[in-house]
């Protein structure tokens, strides 16, 4: 039988949440802080990592919490840790606070890695969300970030409509001009910053990837980033042997829908 989705968290809660979001805000890096994100060839990054909270069809309850690292350039070729665990996800989910269900067992992956095998120990993690693209400028690829003091950057599936950016015939009309794999357009909002970048994965693609700033790397490095791994994906073939490497290839060439609508990516 499924599971019984959590009961909504009452409004002190979202309020605790918001202050914490603000509070751990503050230590948000939005620019590059490591020596591979100087060079435009990512010269010197050896390992990348991704995580992911998958769910059990019909149980929002339950989880595989997944974290992957992955030897650069290499990619699909070696994989050099995993760690995949399920886990019972108590806390609900509401829109704008999903990295209060789903980070706590994110950090405790990363934390693990870093105690048995600390030498694999990922240069930038790419995270199944948003980053500064989120209606408080924090979302979950921020809050691991900041969690973990790892450089994170946020890949997301679906637009989050924030700060005056909508679905609408305007950004479908803008999706649709992105005529090659690797071409983008940013995400500008209504107060006039860019939150993200929308990318084309590749070219059979009809769906975008809408990249955001997590921790410790700046948008041109992060869309850089990805457009690499999307482009040595499609060079070296098929990944195997993993369950949340074969979600990171899925979803970085537009071929995954995994978590429910409302729950994509904030």
């Amino acid at each position: 039988m499924a599971g019984r989705a959590a009961e909504p968290p009452a409004d002190v809660t979202l309020r605790r949440w918001a202050r914490e979001q603000a509070r751990l805000k503050a230590s948000v890096v939005a620019e590059d802080t490591e020596e591979w994100q100087k060079d435009s060839g990512l010269t010197g990054l050896e390992r990348v990592g991704g995580v992911d909270l998958s769910y059990i069809k019909g149980d929002d309850t339950r989880a595989c919490a997944s974290l992957v690292v992955l030897s650069y350039p290499a990619l699909e070729v070696t994989v050099l840790y995993e760690d995949c665990r399920m886990v019972a996800v108590s806390a609900p989910y509401v829109p704008g606070f999903l990295a209060f269900r789903e980070v706590p067992f994110l950090v405790e992956a990363v934390q693990r890695l870093q105690q048995e095998e600390p030498k694999l120990k990922p240069q930038v993690l790419l995270v199944d969300g948003n980053g500064l693209l989120h209606p408080r400028g924090f979302g979950v690829a921020c809050h691991l970030g900041v969690l973990t003091d790892l450089p994170c950057v946020g890949v997301a599936k679906n637009l989050l409509q924030v700060d005056g950016l909508v679905r609408d015939e305007l950004h479908r009309e803008q999706v649709h001009s992105l005529q090659r794999e690797g071409d983008t357009f940013p995400l500008r909002g209504a107060s006039g910053g860019v939150l993200g970048m929308v990318l084309r994965s590749y070219n059979n693609s009809s769906k975008p990837l809408y990249i955001s700033v997590g921790h410790r790397v700046c948008l041109e490095t992060a869309v850089r980033l990805v457009k690499s791994c999307c482009r040595l994906i499609l060079d070296r073939g098929s990944i195997f042997g993993s369950s949340c490497v074969h979600h990171w290839r899925s979803y970085l060439l537009g071929q995954r829908g995994r978590k429910k609508e409302a729950e994509l990516d904030d």
